[in-house]
């Protein structure tokens, strides 16, 4: 089965940030993408799921302990 691949926008809306913060995480390596340019036109990029759910996964943080 083909990755799933998502737009930029897309993975903006589940991350809840700007397209240009989506960017910036593509730029640090933090999100992995495929570039799916046809020509000499602009790129058109795309983050597969599986590397957006990873994404979300290293970001987690554990929840705080109580102390008694």
């Amino acid at each position: 089965m083909p990755a799933r691949l998502l737009s930029i926008p897309t993975v903006a809306a589940a991350l809840d940030v700007d397209r240009r913060t989506v960017y910036r995480f593509i730029a640090a390596g933090e999100l992995p993408v495929v570039d799916l340019r046809t020509g000499s036109g602009r790129s058109r990029v795309r983050v597969p799921a599986a590397g957006l759910e990873e994404f979300i996964s290293s970001r987690a943080v554990a929840p705080p302990t109580l102390r008694r």
